[in-house]
Parts: structure tokens; sequence; C-alpha cells
């Protein structure tokens, strides 16, 4: 491709990357693994949850403000955590102070972790099954 175009500069050649391979379905594909994923801390770090939405929306919308993207990020987390994260942050919060804030909250309390049964629960009051749990007929000619 160099031999065809000749020397340019980097933005020159960003442009072209981006007209070659920024198609519909790149686009397609970004904007459902945005939608996809959900601020879970049980499954990965919020440091590397958070990178990656924020990288997905700004490939996205190149022109968005890191408020509107910290706030679209938010927004996807669970009701709980979004609250609470809210409520630590000041309004215009940097991405360092929403990602510092969903670590705190997420490594000292429960608030968006999913609860999990404990095994010994279903072992300490196991269920009985019982045959007497028919309904009695009654005869209604007698």
């Amino acid at each position: 491709m160099r031999q065809q175009h000749g020397r340019h500069s980097w933005s020159w050649w960003k442009s072209e990357i981006i007209t070659k391979w920024a198609k519909n379905s790149w686009r397609f594909k970004m904007e459902n693994a945005f939608e996809s994923a959900i601020c879970n801390s049980d499954k990965d770090k919020p440091l590397t949850s958070f990178l990656n939405q924020k990288h997905r929306l700004s490939a996205l919308h190149p022109d968005i403000s890191d408020s509107m993207i910290n706030m679209k990020i938010l927004r996807k987390c669970r009701g709980e955590l979004e609250h609470a994260i809210k409520c630590k942050c000041v309004e215009p919060c940097s991405t360092e102070d929403c990602i510092n804030a969903m670590e705190n909250i997420s490594t000292r309390t429960r608030i968006g972790k999913n609860w999990i049964r404990n095994p010994m629960e279903s072992k300490m009051n196991p269920k009985i099954s019982r045959e007497d749990k028919k309904p009695v007929l009654k005869c209604r000619k007698c």
C-alpha cells in the first residue's frame, strides 16, 4: 500500500485505516459488545471491565467527552452499584475517580455481586417428598 500511495503523514494513514476497516459490521460488533457487557465484579476486575467499555465507546464515538463515557458505562452497572458509585464521585468525575470508586465499593461491600447459595444449606434442611400431599377425593353421591 505504501508503494501505491507513497509517503504521507500519520493522520492520512489513520484516516485510510479507518475507511478500510471501520465498516458497518465492525460498528455493529462493537455496539453489541458494549450492550451485552454488564458490570459484574464476580467475573472481571472493575479496572478491566471499565477500560474495555471505555475503549469500545471511544472507538465508536471519537468525539464523545470523558464524562459522557463515564455516565454511559455507569448506566450499564446494576442499580445499587450505579447509585453507590454516583454517590461517591462528584459530578465532573474523571475515569480514575470512577474506577477507584468502583473498586472500593466492590471490594468493601457486597453491592453488585451475585449472591451464591451456600451448599451446606441444602444439606441441613433436606426436602422431604411426601405421598400424602395428594388431594383427598370425596364421594359426592353418598
